[in-house]
Protein backbone atom coordinates (compact mmCIF):
# COMPACT_ATOMS: atom_id res chain seq x y z
CA UNK A 1 0.00 0.00 0.00
CA UNK A 2 1.26 3.41 -0.93
CA UNK A 3 2.53 6.13 1.38
CA UNK A 4 -0.22 8.30 -0.03
CA UNK A 5 -2.90 5.87 1.07
CA UNK A 6 -1.37 5.61 4.54
CA UNK A 7 -1.34 9.36 5.09
CA UNK A 8 -4.60 10.25 3.39
CA UNK A 9 -6.81 8.99 6.19
CA UNK A 10 -10.38 7.79 5.68
CA UNK A 11 -13.36 9.39 3.97
CA UNK A 12 -14.82 12.19 6.06
CA UNK A 13 -11.49 12.89 7.79
CA UNK A 14 -9.34 13.91 4.81
CA UNK A 15 -8.29 17.50 4.41
CA UNK A 16 -8.98 19.35 1.19
CA UNK A 17 -5.26 19.31 0.36
CA UNK A 18 -5.06 15.54 0.89
CA UNK A 19 -7.95 15.19 -1.54
CA UNK A 20 -6.40 17.44 -4.18
CA UNK A 21 -2.95 15.86 -4.08
CA UNK A 22 -4.43 12.57 -5.30
CA UNK A 23 -4.94 14.12 -8.73
CA UNK A 24 -1.23 14.86 -9.07
CA UNK A 25 -0.16 11.21 -8.86
CA UNK A 26 1.15 9.42 -11.98
CA UNK A 27 -1.72 6.93 -11.94
CA UNK A 28 -4.22 9.80 -12.26
CA UNK A 29 -2.24 11.39 -15.08
CA UNK A 30 -2.18 8.01 -16.81
CA UNK A 31 -5.94 7.81 -16.38
CA UNK A 32 -6.30 11.19 -18.06
CA UNK A 33 -4.39 9.94 -21.12
CA UNK A 34 -6.40 6.73 -21.26
CA UNK A 35 -9.67 8.67 -20.98
CA UNK A 36 -8.61 10.66 -24.04
CA UNK A 37 -7.71 7.48 -25.93
CA UNK A 38 -11.06 5.94 -25.02
CA UNK A 39 -13.14 8.94 -26.03
CA UNK A 40 -11.63 9.90 -29.38
CA UNK A 41 -12.70 6.76 -31.35
CA UNK A 42 -16.26 7.10 -30.05
CA UNK A 43 -16.57 10.73 -31.11
CA UNK A 44 -15.06 9.93 -34.50
CA UNK A 45 -17.58 7.12 -35.05
CA UNK A 46 -20.66 8.93 -33.72
CA UNK A 47 -20.07 12.38 -35.16
CA UNK A 48 -17.25 12.92 -37.63
CA UNK A 49 -17.71 9.81 -39.79
CA UNK A 50 -21.30 10.69 -40.71
CA UNK A 51 -20.31 14.32 -41.31
CA UNK A 52 -17.57 13.19 -43.71
CA UNK A 53 -19.89 10.81 -45.57
CA UNK A 54 -22.53 13.49 -46.03
CA UNK A 55 -19.93 15.98 -47.25
CA UNK A 56 -18.87 13.37 -49.79
CA UNK A 57 -22.44 13.15 -51.09
CA UNK A 58 -23.54 9.85 -49.55
CA UNK A 59 -27.32 9.63 -49.05
CA UNK A 60 -28.81 9.87 -45.57
CA UNK A 61 -30.24 6.33 -45.56
CA UNK A 62 -26.81 4.82 -46.17
CA UNK A 63 -25.27 7.04 -43.50
CA UNK A 64 -27.95 5.88 -41.07
CA UNK A 65 -26.98 2.25 -41.61
CA UNK A 66 -23.44 3.09 -40.54
CA UNK A 67 -24.85 3.86 -37.08
CA UNK A 68 -25.21 0.11 -36.50
CA UNK A 69 -21.44 -0.18 -35.99
CA UNK A 70 -21.90 1.68 -32.70
CA UNK A 71 -23.71 -1.35 -31.30
CA UNK A 72 -20.24 -2.62 -30.47
CA UNK A 73 -20.16 -0.22 -27.51
CA UNK A 74 -23.36 -1.76 -26.12
CA UNK A 75 -22.43 -5.38 -26.84
CA UNK A 76 -18.83 -5.22 -25.64
CA UNK A 77 -19.64 -7.50 -22.69
CA UNK A 78 -19.84 -10.39 -25.21
CA UNK A 79 -16.08 -10.43 -25.85
CA UNK A 80 -14.96 -8.89 -22.54
CA UNK A 81 -13.99 -12.39 -21.22
CA UNK A 82 -11.46 -12.59 -24.06
CA UNK A 83 -9.87 -9.34 -22.88
CA UNK A 84 -9.77 -10.73 -19.33
CA UNK A 85 -8.14 -14.05 -20.16
CA UNK A 86 -6.41 -14.12 -23.56
CA UNK A 87 -2.75 -13.11 -23.71
CA UNK A 88 -1.59 -11.04 -26.69
CA UNK A 89 1.52 -12.77 -28.13
CA UNK A 90 4.79 -10.92 -27.53
CA UNK A 91 3.09 -7.79 -26.13
CA UNK A 92 1.86 -9.63 -23.04
CA UNK A 93 5.42 -10.30 -21.91
CA UNK A 94 6.47 -6.74 -22.60
CA UNK A 95 3.51 -4.84 -21.17
CA UNK A 96 1.32 -7.22 -19.18
CA UNK A 97 -2.31 -8.21 -19.65
CA UNK A 98 -4.03 -4.82 -19.53
CA UNK A 99 -1.53 -2.58 -21.33
CA UNK A 100 -1.00 -5.13 -24.12
CA UNK A 101 -4.73 -5.11 -24.87
CA UNK A 102 -4.83 -1.31 -24.65
CA UNK A 103 -1.98 -0.93 -27.14
CA UNK A 104 -3.52 -3.55 -29.46
CA UNK A 105 -6.93 -1.85 -29.42
CA UNK A 106 -5.41 1.60 -30.01
CA UNK A 107 -3.45 0.15 -32.93
CA UNK A 108 -6.76 -1.01 -34.41
CA UNK A 109 -8.18 2.52 -34.21
CA UNK A 110 -5.04 3.98 -35.83
CA UNK A 111 -5.22 1.52 -38.72
CA UNK A 112 -8.94 2.23 -39.18
CA UNK A 113 -8.44 6.00 -39.25
CA UNK A 114 -5.58 5.67 -41.75
CA UNK A 115 -7.75 3.49 -44.02
CA UNK A 116 -10.58 6.03 -43.85
CA UNK A 117 -8.17 8.84 -44.70
CA UNK A 118 -7.09 7.02 -47.87
CA UNK A 119 -10.59 6.02 -49.00
CA UNK A 120 -13.06 7.70 -51.35
CA UNK A 121 -16.61 6.70 -50.32
CA UNK A 122 -17.92 7.68 -53.77
CA UNK A 123 -15.69 5.02 -55.35
CA UNK A 124 -16.55 2.24 -52.89
CA UNK A 125 -18.18 2.09 -49.49
CA UNK A 126 -16.82 -1.39 -48.72
CA UNK A 127 -13.43 -0.24 -47.34
CA UNK A 128 -15.22 2.53 -45.45
CA UNK A 129 -17.56 -0.01 -43.85
CA UNK A 130 -14.66 -2.30 -42.94
CA UNK A 131 -12.71 0.59 -41.45
CA UNK A 132 -15.78 1.83 -39.54
CA UNK A 133 -16.28 -1.64 -38.06
CA UNK A 134 -12.61 -1.85 -37.12
CA UNK A 135 -12.73 1.62 -35.55
CA UNK A 136 -15.90 0.89 -33.57
CA UNK A 137 -14.91 -2.56 -32.32
CA UNK A 138 -11.37 -1.48 -31.53
CA UNK A 139 -12.78 1.50 -29.62
CA UNK A 140 -15.20 -0.71 -27.69
CA UNK A 141 -12.42 -3.20 -26.89
CA UNK A 142 -10.26 -0.30 -25.77
CA UNK A 143 -13.03 0.75 -23.38
CA UNK A 144 -13.10 -2.76 -21.89
CA UNK A 145 -9.34 -2.88 -21.39
CA UNK A 146 -9.13 0.65 -19.96
CA UNK A 147 -12.01 0.03 -17.54
CA UNK A 148 -10.16 -3.04 -16.28
CA UNK A 149 -6.89 -1.08 -15.94
CA UNK A 150 -8.69 1.68 -14.02
CA UNK A 151 -10.41 -0.68 -11.62
CA UNK A 152 -7.24 -2.65 -10.90
CA UNK A 153 -4.94 0.36 -10.54
CA UNK A 154 -6.64 1.96 -7.53
CA UNK A 155 -8.56 0.90 -4.42
CA UNK A 156 -12.31 1.45 -4.05
CA UNK A 157 -12.08 4.79 -2.28
CA UNK A 158 -10.03 6.26 -5.14
CA UNK A 159 -12.29 5.02 -7.95
CA UNK A 160 -14.27 8.28 -8.04
CA UNK A 161 -11.03 10.21 -8.58
CA UNK A 162 -10.05 7.76 -11.30
CA UNK A 163 -13.48 8.19 -12.91
CA UNK A 164 -13.09 11.97 -12.78
CA UNK A 165 -9.66 11.83 -14.45
CA UNK A 166 -11.02 9.40 -17.04
CA UNK A 167 -13.97 11.67 -17.82
CA UNK A 168 -11.69 14.71 -18.04
CA UNK A 169 -9.70 12.86 -20.70
CA UNK A 170 -12.95 11.98 -22.46
CA UNK A 171 -13.89 15.66 -22.64
CA UNK A 172 -10.48 16.55 -24.01
CA UNK A 173 -11.12 13.95 -26.71
CA UNK A 174 -14.42 15.68 -27.47
CA UNK A 175 -12.66 19.00 -27.94
CA UNK A 176 -9.94 17.33 -30.02
CA UNK A 177 -12.55 15.78 -32.31
CA UNK A 178 -13.93 19.29 -32.77
CA UNK A 179 -10.44 20.40 -33.76
CA UNK A 180 -10.45 17.56 -36.28
CA UNK A 181 -13.59 19.06 -37.80
CA UNK A 182 -11.86 22.43 -38.08
CA UNK A 183 -8.83 20.79 -39.72
CA UNK A 184 -11.13 19.21 -42.31
CA UNK A 185 -12.26 22.74 -43.23
CA UNK A 186 -8.77 24.28 -43.24
CA UNK A 187 -7.11 21.42 -45.12
CA UNK A 188 -9.27 18.42 -46.00
CA UNK A 189 -10.84 15.32 -44.42
CA UNK A 190 -7.84 13.13 -45.27
CA UNK A 191 -5.53 15.30 -43.18
CA UNK A 192 -8.10 15.47 -40.38
CA UNK A 193 -8.35 11.68 -40.05
CA UNK A 194 -4.56 11.33 -40.21
CA UNK A 195 -4.13 13.89 -37.41
CA UNK A 196 -6.62 11.96 -35.27
CA UNK A 197 -4.72 8.74 -36.05
CA UNK A 198 -1.53 10.47 -34.93
CA UNK A 199 -3.16 11.52 -31.65
CA UNK A 200 -4.17 7.92 -30.97
CA UNK A 201 -0.68 6.66 -31.86
CA UNK A 202 0.81 9.16 -29.38
CA UNK A 203 -1.53 7.78 -26.70
CA UNK A 204 -0.31 4.26 -27.44
CA UNK A 205 3.25 5.47 -27.01
CA UNK A 206 2.46 6.89 -23.58
CA UNK A 207 0.94 3.57 -22.48
CA UNK A 208 4.45 2.06 -22.52
CA UNK A 209 5.40 4.40 -19.64
CA UNK A 210 2.38 3.55 -17.49
CA UNK A 211 2.35 1.03 -14.69
CA UNK A 212 0.74 -2.37 -15.24
CA UNK A 213 -1.68 -3.22 -12.39
CA UNK A 214 -1.10 -6.47 -10.53
CA UNK A 215 -4.51 -6.90 -8.89
CA UNK A 216 -6.21 -10.17 -9.80
CA UNK A 217 -3.36 -11.44 -11.98
CA UNK A 218 -3.00 -14.80 -10.25
CA UNK A 219 -6.72 -15.55 -10.24
CA UNK A 220 -7.05 -14.87 -13.97
CA UNK A 221 -4.87 -17.90 -14.72
CA UNK A 222 -7.07 -20.88 -15.71
CA UNK A 223 -6.23 -24.58 -15.71
CA UNK A 224 -7.84 -27.42 -17.67
CA UNK A 225 -8.78 -28.12 -21.26
CA UNK A 226 -9.73 -25.45 -23.78
CA UNK A 227 -13.43 -26.14 -23.26
CA UNK A 228 -13.13 -25.82 -19.47
CA UNK A 229 -11.15 -22.59 -19.85
CA UNK A 230 -13.83 -21.12 -22.09
CA UNK A 231 -16.62 -22.05 -19.67
CA UNK A 232 -14.72 -20.64 -16.70
CA UNK A 233 -13.82 -17.45 -18.59
CA UNK A 234 -17.46 -16.75 -19.39
CA UNK A 235 -19.36 -18.28 -16.47
CA UNK A 236 -17.02 -17.81 -13.50
CA UNK A 237 -17.14 -13.96 -13.47
CA UNK A 238 -20.94 -14.00 -13.38
CA UNK A 239 -21.00 -16.76 -10.76
CA UNK A 240 -18.60 -14.85 -8.51
CA UNK A 241 -20.62 -11.64 -8.89
CA UNK A 242 -23.88 -13.39 -7.96
CA UNK A 243 -22.35 -15.24 -5.01
CA UNK A 244 -20.78 -12.08 -3.60
CA UNK A 245 -24.05 -10.12 -3.65
CA UNK A 246 -26.47 -13.02 -3.08
CA UNK A 247 -30.11 -11.85 -3.25
CA UNK A 248 -28.93 -8.25 -2.81
CA UNK A 249 -28.11 -8.38 -6.51
CA UNK A 250 -31.76 -7.42 -7.20
CA UNK A 251 -31.82 -4.07 -5.36
CA UNK A 252 -28.30 -3.35 -6.65
CA UNK A 253 -29.33 -3.96 -10.26
CA UNK A 254 -32.44 -1.85 -9.64
CA UNK A 255 -30.26 0.96 -8.31
CA UNK A 256 -27.87 0.68 -11.26
CA UNK A 257 -30.77 0.78 -13.72
CA UNK A 258 -32.48 3.79 -12.15
CA UNK A 259 -29.65 6.00 -10.92
CA UNK A 260 -29.00 7.73 -14.28
CA UNK A 261 -32.54 7.34 -15.62
CA UNK A 262 -33.44 11.00 -15.11
CA UNK A 263 -30.49 12.20 -17.15
CA UNK A 264 -31.04 9.69 -19.95
CA UNK A 265 -34.75 10.37 -20.40
CA UNK A 266 -34.63 14.16 -20.16
CA UNK A 267 -31.44 14.53 -22.18
CA UNK A 268 -33.09 13.24 -25.35
CA UNK A 269 -35.75 15.96 -25.21
CA UNK A 270 -33.62 18.94 -24.12
CA UNK A 271 -32.80 20.05 -27.68
CA UNK A 272 -36.43 19.81 -28.91
CA UNK A 273 -37.44 21.97 -25.93
CA UNK A 274 -34.93 24.66 -26.94
CA UNK A 275 -36.42 24.58 -30.44
CA UNK A 276 -40.02 24.82 -29.21
CA UNK A 277 -39.10 27.79 -27.01
CA UNK A 278 -37.54 29.49 -30.07
CA UNK A 279 -34.10 29.99 -28.54
CA UNK A 280 -31.46 31.13 -30.99
CA UNK A 281 -29.34 28.12 -32.01
CA UNK A 282 -26.12 30.12 -31.83
CA UNK A 283 -26.89 31.09 -28.24
CA UNK A 284 -27.72 27.50 -27.29
CA UNK A 285 -24.51 26.25 -28.89
CA UNK A 286 -22.48 28.99 -27.25
CA UNK A 287 -23.81 28.14 -23.80
CA UNK A 288 -23.30 24.40 -24.33
CA UNK A 289 -19.76 24.77 -25.64
CA UNK A 290 -18.69 27.47 -23.18
CA UNK A 291 -20.26 27.65 -19.68
CA UNK A 292 -21.92 24.26 -20.18
CA UNK A 293 -18.67 22.46 -20.95
CA UNK A 294 -16.93 24.23 -18.06
CA UNK A 295 -19.76 23.16 -15.73
CA UNK A 296 -19.38 19.53 -16.84
CA UNK A 297 -15.64 19.59 -16.16
CA UNK A 298 -16.24 21.19 -12.77
CA UNK A 299 -18.87 18.58 -11.92
CA UNK A 300 -16.52 15.73 -12.80
CA UNK A 301 -13.85 17.15 -10.51
CA UNK A 302 -16.22 18.00 -7.63
CA UNK A 303 -17.75 14.52 -7.77
CA UNK A 304 -14.33 12.94 -7.34
CA UNK A 305 -13.42 15.30 -4.49
CA UNK A 306 -16.68 14.64 -2.62
CA UNK A 307 -16.48 10.87 -2.99
CA UNK A 308 -12.87 10.71 -1.83
CA UNK A 309 -13.39 13.06 1.09
CA UNK A 310 -16.90 12.12 2.30
CA UNK A 311 -17.36 8.56 1.06
CA UNK A 312 -19.00 7.06 -2.02
CA UNK A 313 -22.47 6.23 -0.69
CA UNK A 314 -23.10 9.68 0.81
CA UNK A 315 -21.90 11.25 -2.43
CA UNK A 316 -24.34 9.07 -4.39
CA UNK A 317 -27.15 10.58 -2.29
CA UNK A 318 -25.93 14.10 -3.04
CA UNK A 319 -25.89 13.20 -6.73
CA UNK A 320 -29.56 12.24 -6.67
CA UNK A 321 -30.51 15.46 -4.88
CA UNK A 322 -28.79 17.71 -7.40
CA UNK A 323 -30.19 15.62 -10.27
CA UNK A 324 -33.70 16.15 -8.92
CA UNK A 325 -33.15 19.91 -8.66
CA UNK A 326 -31.42 20.40 -12.01
CA UNK A 327 -33.85 18.18 -13.94
CA UNK A 328 -36.69 20.04 -12.27
CA UNK A 329 -35.14 23.27 -13.54
CA UNK A 330 -36.13 22.22 -17.04
CA UNK A 331 -39.77 22.06 -15.97
CA UNK A 332 -39.32 25.63 -14.70
CA UNK A 333 -37.68 26.59 -18.00
CA UNK A 334 -40.54 25.06 -20.00
CA UNK A 335 -43.17 26.81 -17.87
CA UNK A 336 -41.68 30.30 -17.72
CA UNK A 337 -39.11 30.91 -20.46
CA UNK A 338 -39.44 32.73 -23.74
CA UNK A 339 -36.94 33.14 -26.57
CA UNK A 340 -35.34 36.18 -24.88
CA UNK A 341 -34.87 34.54 -21.46
CA UNK A 342 -31.32 33.42 -22.15
CA UNK A 343 -30.38 33.75 -18.47
CA UNK A 344 -32.89 31.02 -17.65
CA UNK A 345 -31.46 28.87 -20.41
CA UNK A 346 -27.99 29.46 -18.99
CA UNK A 347 -29.09 28.38 -15.50
CA UNK A 348 -30.76 25.22 -16.82
CA UNK A 349 -27.86 24.09 -19.02
CA UNK A 350 -25.11 24.92 -16.53
CA UNK A 351 -26.99 23.27 -13.67
CA UNK A 352 -27.73 20.14 -15.69
CA UNK A 353 -24.15 19.83 -16.93
CA UNK A 354 -22.73 20.36 -13.43
CA UNK A 355 -25.00 17.64 -12.06
CA UNK A 356 -24.25 15.39 -15.04
CA UNK A 357 -20.51 15.60 -14.46
CA UNK A 358 -20.94 15.01 -10.74
CA UNK A 359 -23.11 11.90 -11.05
CA UNK A 360 -21.00 10.51 -13.91
CA UNK A 361 -17.98 10.40 -11.63
CA UNK A 362 -19.68 8.87 -8.62
CA UNK A 363 -21.74 6.40 -10.65
CA UNK A 364 -18.69 5.03 -12.48
CA UNK A 365 -16.97 4.75 -9.11
CA UNK A 366 -19.89 2.76 -7.68
CA UNK A 367 -19.97 0.37 -10.63
CA UNK A 368 -16.21 -0.09 -10.34
CA UNK A 369 -16.44 -0.84 -6.62
CA UNK A 370 -18.72 -3.80 -7.35
CA UNK A 371 -16.17 -5.46 -9.63
CA UNK A 372 -13.64 -8.19 -8.80
CA UNK A 373 -10.14 -7.36 -10.14
CA UNK A 374 -9.79 -10.96 -11.30
CA UNK A 375 -12.64 -10.43 -13.80
CA UNK A 376 -12.65 -6.65 -14.05
CA UNK A 377 -13.15 -6.44 -17.82
CA UNK A 378 -16.00 -8.94 -17.90
CA UNK A 379 -17.89 -7.80 -14.82
CA UNK A 380 -17.62 -4.08 -15.51
CA UNK A 381 -18.62 -4.51 -19.16
CA UNK A 382 -21.65 -6.46 -17.99
CA UNK A 383 -22.91 -4.02 -15.35
CA UNK A 384 -22.24 -0.94 -17.51
CA UNK A 385 -23.93 -2.46 -20.56
CA UNK A 386 -26.92 -3.53 -18.47
CA UNK A 387 -27.71 -0.06 -17.17
CA UNK A 388 -27.10 1.50 -20.60
CA UNK A 389 -29.41 -0.93 -22.40
CA UNK A 390 -32.27 -0.42 -19.94
CA UNK A 391 -31.94 3.34 -19.76
CA UNK A 392 -31.53 3.82 -23.51
CA UNK A 393 -34.52 1.59 -24.24
CA UNK A 394 -36.83 3.66 -22.05
CA UNK A 395 -35.31 6.87 -23.38
CA UNK A 396 -36.61 5.90 -26.81
CA UNK A 397 -40.12 6.60 -25.53
CA UNK A 398 -39.26 10.08 -24.23
CA UNK A 399 -40.92 11.78 -27.18
CA UNK A 400 -44.10 9.77 -26.74
CA UNK A 401 -44.29 10.79 -23.09
CA UNK A 402 -43.58 14.47 -23.88
CA UNK A 403 -46.35 14.48 -26.50
CA UNK A 404 -48.77 12.90 -24.06
CA UNK A 405 -48.23 15.13 -21.01
CA UNK A 406 -46.55 18.30 -22.27
CA UNK A 407 -43.13 19.78 -21.54
CA UNK A 408 -43.65 20.86 -17.92
CA UNK A 409 -45.06 17.55 -16.72
CA UNK A 410 -42.52 15.61 -18.81
CA UNK A 411 -39.55 17.17 -17.05
CA UNK A 412 -41.27 16.82 -13.67
CA UNK A 413 -41.68 13.09 -14.36
CA UNK A 414 -38.07 12.66 -15.49
CA UNK A 415 -36.89 14.45 -12.34
CA UNK A 416 -39.07 12.11 -10.28
CA UNK A 417 -37.08 9.09 -11.50
CA UNK A 418 -34.63 10.02 -8.74
CA UNK A 419 -37.20 9.06 -6.06
CA UNK A 420 -37.25 5.25 -6.59
CA UNK A 421 -33.48 5.39 -7.08
CA UNK A 422 -33.16 7.21 -3.75
CA UNK A 423 -35.33 4.62 -2.00
CA UNK A 424 -33.17 1.77 -3.27
CA UNK A 425 -30.01 3.67 -2.37
CA UNK A 426 -31.19 4.22 1.21
CA UNK A 427 -32.12 0.52 1.53
CA UNK A 428 -28.67 -0.52 0.32
CA UNK A 429 -26.95 2.00 2.60
CA UNK A 430 -28.90 1.02 5.72
CA UNK A 431 -29.28 -2.72 5.34
CA UNK A 432 -27.04 -3.92 2.52
CA UNK A 433 -23.85 -5.95 2.95
CA UNK A 434 -20.43 -4.49 2.20
CA UNK A 435 -20.50 -5.96 -1.33
CA UNK A 436 -23.73 -4.10 -2.19
CA UNK A 437 -22.29 -0.83 -0.87
CA UNK A 438 -19.10 -1.22 -2.88
CA UNK A 439 -17.07 -1.86 0.25
CA UNK A 440 -16.09 -5.48 -0.31
CA UNK A 441 -12.39 -5.90 0.45
CA UNK A 442 -10.60 -7.56 -2.43
CA UNK A 443 -7.21 -8.24 -0.83
CA UNK A 444 -5.19 -7.58 -3.98
CA UNK A 445 -6.87 -4.26 -4.88
CA UNK A 446 -4.11 -2.06 -3.56
CA UNK A 447 -1.93 0.43 -5.33
CA UNK A 448 1.53 1.75 -4.73
CA UNK A 449 2.24 5.42 -4.99
CA UNK A 450 3.56 5.77 -8.54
Amino acid sequence: MSDLRETAGIAGQRTFMQTLVVYATPVMLSMLVLGFASGLPLYMVFQKLSYWLRDAGIDRSTIGFFYFVTLSYTLKFVWAPVVDRVKIPFLHKLLGARRSWIVTAISGTVIALVIISQTDPLVSLVPVAIAALLLAYSGATLDVAIDAWRIESAPNDMQANMAAAYSFGYRIAYMTSGLGLAISEWADWDISFLVMAGAMAASAGLVWFMREPKAGVGRRELAGSLGIKIVRSVWQPFKDFFERLNWWIFPVIGLISLYRMSDFTMGVMAAPLYSDLDFDRAIVGGIQGGPGLAATMAGLFIGGVFAYRFGLMRTLVIGLVITLVTNGAYAWLAATAGPDDTWKLLIAIVGDNLAGGFVTTVFIAYLSSLVDPASAATQYAWVSSFYALFAKFLSGFSGVLADAVGWVMFFAITAAWTIPAAILLVVVMKFGPAAAKGEHKFPERQTEEA
